[in-house]
């Protein structure tokens, strides 16, 4: 029987026996309601049971992706990016020595189970006040719990307030800077900078060159089922996390299936012409080839001109799925319709949760058999 015929069953049937508190639901609930409550129980009972994915990258790629897998999986871990130094979360780096905390923000977001007003005001940027304006509310209230607990007891905290379902880790509590080597011989430092120069990345590292991947987040891709690499900025999100010692071991000795997302438009002074093998030749020289199971690419190229020459105008375009290339790199491909493009040209959160539960199901299945 499936469990899904299990819980409508006892929704049916025995309800309350098993549950005394329900014994008098129907008569007050209209039959609706009742099957709309055991329909909660048995999404709520899915989640629990969901699949351990673990997800790496930064900046909205990251978030997205979280806000569809949160639907479908409760067994969720997001290892973020620290080399952030742009804006707010790159004031208070700076102020207070502290770990940008804007990147892991927007995941425990993204993962919360709380109210809308909550969210709300966590994510209020200050207009004006000397010292306040720019910074966001949730990051003052990361440094705030930073300052009295230390960073990785700040997230623990916040994930608490937030109701968070899941983890979300930074991928390592050393503090670095991201540094571009571009194909004019020029280094630029910052990551928040790289794009601003708008040259050719001929490659990327991290200085310091002595940290190490946060335990939390070695444990995370060791107990995964499937470990997600992106979507997000390549160089800036991307290699910001695969380029910390352990991160590229962690992935090679983990028995997850890896897949990466590729992004959906080209990126201005990071990917200016990439297709989606670009993308991933670039983290095969920077890490070494074999790290990927799987590349996941959007294939619905029909987007609407006034958003094409918005995106034009900034010099991006679409992602090309050359997808025979890609097969030529020893990865299984897989391409769907994953853009959502109202106002933006993005990821749609819920059409790439599906593609990724997807693929969590076959292996399930395939481990019964």
């Amino acid at each position: 029987m499936q469990i899904r015929d299990f819980f409508l069953g006892l929704a049916l049937g025995s309800a309350a026996f098993i549950f005394p508190r329900l014994r008098n639901l129907g008569r007050h609930k209209s039959a609706r309601k009742e099957a709309q409550l055991w329909e909660e129980l048995y999404k709520d009972y899915c989640r629990e049971n969901g699949p351990l994915i673990t997800s790496i990258g930064g900046g909205t790629g990251l978030s997205t992706l979280l806000r569809g897998l949160k639907a479908y999986s409760s067994n969720l871990s997001a290892i973020v990016a620290v080399t952030d130094d742009g804006g707010s979360s790159g004031r208070l780096r700076e102020n207070l020595g502290m770990l940008p905390p804007g990147d892991i923000r927007n995941c425990l977001l993204a993962l919360a189970n709380t109210e809308p007003l909550l969210e709300r005001v966590f994510q209020y940027r200050f207009a004006n006040g000397e010292g306040l304006e720019g910074h966001n509310l949730g990051n003052l209230f990361l440094a705030a719990l930073t300052e009295e607990f230390g960073f990785e007891e700040a997230v623990v905290a916040a994930s608490r307030v937030l109701a968070v379902k899941g983890q979300v880790l930074p991928v390592t509590l050393d503090k670095l800077d991201l540094v571009a080597r571009l194909d004019d011989g020029r280094l630029i430092r910052g990551e928040s900078r790289i794009p601003e120069e708008q040259g050719k990345i001929e490659r990327l590292h991290l200085e310091p060159d002595t940290s190490q991947i946060y335990p939390g987040a070695a444990r995370a891709i060791a107990d995964a089922e499937i470990v997600v690499i992106g979507p997000g900025s390549l160089y800036t999100s991307v290699l910001a996390n695969l380029l910390v010692p352990g991160v590229a071991e962690a992935l090679r000795e983990s028995k997850a299936k890896k897949i990466y997302i590729c992004n959906v438009m080209t990126q201005p002074g990071e990917t200016d012409d990439y297709t989606a093998a670009d993308h991933l030749q670039a983290i095969y020289d920077h890490v070494g080839p074999g790290l990927v199971d799987m590349v996941v690419v959007n294939d619905n190229l029909d987007i609407p001109d006034p958003l094409l020459e918005k995106y034009a105008n900034d010099g991006a375009v679409p992602v090309v799925p050359d997808k025979d290339r890609l097969r030529q790199m020893d990865v299984d491909v897989q391409t769907a319709a994953l853009i959502s493009h109202e106002a933006l040209v993005r990821h749609d959160q819920d059409a790439l949760a599906r593609k990724i539960i997807s693929q969590a199901q076959a292996m399930r299945k395939k481990r019964k058999r």
